[in-house]
């Protein structure tokens, strides 16, 4: 008889504490920066709208909004098995990104607050903002029996250096389309409650406003430093960023589907929603942004996504180390084939998207 309650098994730092995910190209990074060149940013050019956006900051819409209400309190056994491990990792991974905002925004409020005082509130109070998302993604976690400790994630994992624009394009393009993902999500289950597994996506309709305030800050930083959007470095840095994060999310869910599947989403559909959405938002700050409607850009994906699971099967394998890196190698240059073709991909500049958000 089958064990429809079978609990997958995870590799604890002790009862309760997961072990974190391991590292890949496509988990979420830990940044750091130049925090001397970004004490330095002269934001004089924009500096009324942020302040507009530090004053809607402070007043926290959100400061009631994150309290778990009885429709937690119960027995999550019925989320079992190939689901629980599912929703478990989107868990994991949703806190993990969410707390590497924490870091890198408590990190540059404490750094900038005696030399650039209307941005270090600002950084201070994004890190609010995401030391709740953080927060509650982990005491969903323990709804499982599971959680993970934030302070053992701060000192083990890598931290990936990023100069300032870069993680402006890099922050800015993370938040926004965040929000896409949350509000789609949020909609799709108004319409269809019977897929509203567990109650934690309730809260995404006031939660994904964070996102897009966040996403605001960084959009107007940007045309405070027009360095960072009007020469063809930008345009060049523009593309990078944004293939790199729509195929990121596509490469991350297409694996994922299974899970999409349990709340009545599929996984392709879901992201080129989202792909498009955040696309299109990008093009109120970006010079441009990309055609993803160009039957080509999914088709490139698609090959990475067989080959990533070509990849998948080899580290599955008992061959030897050795003879795994040799299967893996061509594959890993048909990847970097596919993503320098999307980046030579014609772009489409702003000025073309008459009657569009912008």
């Amino acid at each position: 008889m089958v064990n429809t309650l079978q609990k997958p098994e995870y590799d604890e730092i002790r009862p309760g504490i997961k072990v974190p995910a391991k590292e890949t190209i496509l988990t979420p990074r830990f940044y750091t920066t130049d925090f001397e060149e970004m004490a330095k940013m002269d934001i004089s050019a924009n500096e009324e709208e942020l302040q507009a956006i530090l004053e809607e900051f402070r007043t926290d819409y959100n400061r009631h909004h994150f309290v778990r209400d009885e429709s937690f309190q119960q027995s999550w056994d019925h989320i079992d098995g190939e689901k629980r491990r599912l929703f478990i990792e989107f868990l994991e991974r949703s806190c993990t990104a969410e707390f590497s905002g924490f870091l890198l925004y408590k990190e540059l409020g404490r750094r900038l607050k005696d030399r650039s005082p209307v941005l270090a509130e600002c950084f201070n109070l994004m890190s609010r903002d995401e030391a709740r998302h953080a927060g509650f993604l982990n005491k969903a976690m323990s709804d499982f029996n599971l959680s993970l400790d934030l302070g053992f994630l701060t000192k083990s994992r890598n931290y990936t250096f990023f100069k300032p624009k870069f993680i402006f394009y890099a922050t800015y393009l993370s938040e926004k389309i965040g929000y896409w993902r949350y509000i789609t999500i949020y909609r799709h289950l108004e319409q269809h409650p019977e897929d509203q597994i567990y109650p934690i996506f309730k809260f995404f309709e006031n939660w994904c406003q964070d996102e897009n305030r966040h996403g605001d800050f960084f959009d107007a930083i940007m045309k405070a430093q027009p360095n960072t959007l009007n020469d063809w470095r930008a345009r060049l840095w523009c593309r990078f960023f944004l293939l790199s994060v729509f195929a990121t999310m596509y490469l991350n869910d297409t694996q994922r589907a299974d899970f999409y599947a349990c709340l009545g989403l599929e996984a392709r559909s879901y992201d080129k929603e989202v792909i498009e959405k955040t696309n299109e938002t990008a093009g109120r700050v970006f010079p441009i942004i990309l055609d993803v409607n160009n039957p080509e850009f999914y088709d490139r994906l698609e090959i990475c996504v067989s080959n990533n699971e070509q990849l998948r099967a080899i580290d599955a394998s008992d061959a030897p180390a050795i003879l795994k890196g040799l299967r893996k190698l061509p594959i890993f240059l048909s990847n970097g084939w596919q993503f320098l073709k999307l980046y030579l991909m014609k772009p489409i500049p702003v000025e073309q998207l008459v009657g569009t958000v912008r």
